[in-house]
């Protein structure tokens, strides 16, 4: 449940109070740190001292204090990179309003301004990096007035892109307000393109996803921060009851989150009947269900003890099987550096209210990685720390079903005659934000190079045009033959 906002002060005693749970806290904190997962260290139980489920100013201060530090300078390193400028100042009046638009709309780019109360918003957010804890917002969306937005940075590796530059964020309209929420959702993600010069690979990558399976929908927006512009974010969708409801017409079911630092557990390897042994790497954000936790170590045991001749069968109740097969040639056809196929995480998992598991993506800004277009379609089948690949490619109706629909994916989807216009249509409709983005993460003339109608090594097209033309030459030369395995 939620609760609405404060504004007296604390008194004098809780304050005291806050204190003295500090050297204690810190403790507890740096435990948490050591234990290496993604999962977020739990901060406002030990300083909600006016216990309104949240953190007002004086408890976070409490709480940074816990922490050992003040956020400043938690960044890894700017790199090559010379410390950013200041982006141009904006106002609502400055900028075009969408009010008619659906929130996830491609061709429109809607500017989010975000008012924090604390000029140093930035060190606030990075020393609640990886916890429980939002720093509460103003939002402005087309010229309507959002109070009480719970916002925090998210994300692994995109967040150590260093202070002053723009990394992750989420945004939680329902953070005081439960039926807050801006064109039916009630969190959003705004991604920073790391590791991505084109800007575009995760709303393309999705794009493409949708035509085939469950998938985030994603678009661009602009955000302005304390009414400084801080340029273009991929907006896309979370992985909550709005994607579920969108996807498969309930609000039901059960939804995992398997993170980056999973070391495979994600792949289904079998470790036993103990829930504990699963849920450091499946980890659950809907509510705890038995019953959900036992039917996925059953898809689990079935993957490890079930005989390749009766598997399909097996699996047929248990899995969405032609969604799970589809998810998997996406995944390989599309070259994510964060694969599923390499990593067995960074991914999410649903299981519906029939009893069957669904596969979503989670992270995509490694998409249409160009350095591996020529990528084995088969790359994975012999690895056993991957059953839920391994063990399902094993099966020749399923080979063979898998490699149809990388044939399809590779003759409609990875054409680039067919890509160049969305591409296109993308790249106007953001390229003079791009221009003017003083805190992005790389040059305007590497998002115009990667980006360019070109076939030259490193762009979009040249991704495109050569990923296909590996697969369907390799698809020539090899299915007859793999099928018969």
């Amino acid at each position: 449940m939620r609760y609405p906002a404060r504004s007296l002060p604390i008194p004098v005693a809780l304050l005291v109070a806050m204190t003295a749970m500090v050297s204690t806290a810190r403790a507890q904190l740096q435990i948490g740190r050591a234990g290496g997962g993604q999962q977020d260290r739990q901060i406002v139980a030990q300083f909600d001292a006016d216990k309104d489920g949240r953190l007002n100013t004086a408890e976070r201060e409490a709480a940074r204090q816990a922490l050992g530090t003040s956020g400043a300078g938690r960044g890894r390193g700017f790199g090559n990179r010379p410390p950013p400028s200041p982006g141009v100042r904006l106002t609502s009046s400055d900028v075009k309003h969408y009010a008619d638009a659906p929130l996830y709309d491609a061709a429109t780019l809607r500017t989010f301004f975000i008012e924090f109360e604390n000029a140093g918003w930035e060190a606030e957010l990075v020393a609640f990096n990886n916890t429980d804890v939002d720093v509460p917002a103003t939002v402005t969306v087309d010229g309507r007035v959002y109070r009480d937005v719970g916002v925090h940075f998210r994300g692994n590796s995109s967040f150590g892109v260093g202070d002053g530059y723009k990394r992750s964020l989420n945004l939680a309209f329902d953070f005081v307000h439960d039926d807050q929420a801006i064109g039916g959702y009630r969190t959003l993600n705004f991604l920073n393109a790391n590791t991505d010069p084109t800007l575009m690979r995760t709303v393309l990558s999705m794009h493409i996803a949708r035509q085939y399976i469950a998938a985030p929908k994603a678009n661009f927006v602009r955000v302005v921060i304390n009414g400084e512009n801080w340029g273009v974010y991929a907006n896309a969708q979370q992985f909550n009851k709005e994607f579920i409801a969108d996807n498969f017409g309930t609000t039901k079911g059960t939804r995992w989150k398997i993170s980056q630092g999973g070391r495979a557990g994600g792949g289904f390897a079998y470790r036993g009947d103990d829930v504990s042994r699963y849920n450091g790497v499946f980890q659950i954000k809907s509510k705890e269900d038995p019953k959900a936790w036992a039917a996925l170590i059953d898809l689990v045991r079935t993957l490890d003890a079930t005989p390749v001749e009766s598997l399909e069968a097996a699996l047929a109740s248990r899995l969405d099987v032609d969604a799970y097969l589809r998810f998997l040639a996406l995944d390989n056809a599309m070259v994510s550096g964060d694969a599923f196929f390499q990593r067995g995480s960074d991914y999410s998992l649903y299981r519906h209210p029939d009893g069957r598991f669904h596969f979503v993506f989670h992270d995509a800004n490694e998409m249409f990685s160009t350095g591996a277009v020529e990528l084995s379609p088969l790359v994975a089948q012999n690895d056993t720390t991957k059953p839920i690949i391994a063990k399902v490619l094993a099966v020749p109706a399923l080979r063979a079903k898998y490699l149809d629909f990388i044939r399809e994916i590779a003759e409609k989807s990875l054409d680039w005659n067919a890509v160049r216009p969305i591409v296109s249509q993308y790249r106007e409709l953001i390229a003079d934000d791009v221009a003017r983005d003083t805190r992005k993460l790389f040059s305007t003339d590497e998002f115009v190079r990667t980006t360019a109608d070109d076939p030259a090594y490193g762009t979009l097209r040249s991704f495109f045009e050569r990923r296909r033309a590996f697969l369907l030459r390799w698809l020539a030369e090899n299915s007859a033959d793999v099928v018969r395995q």
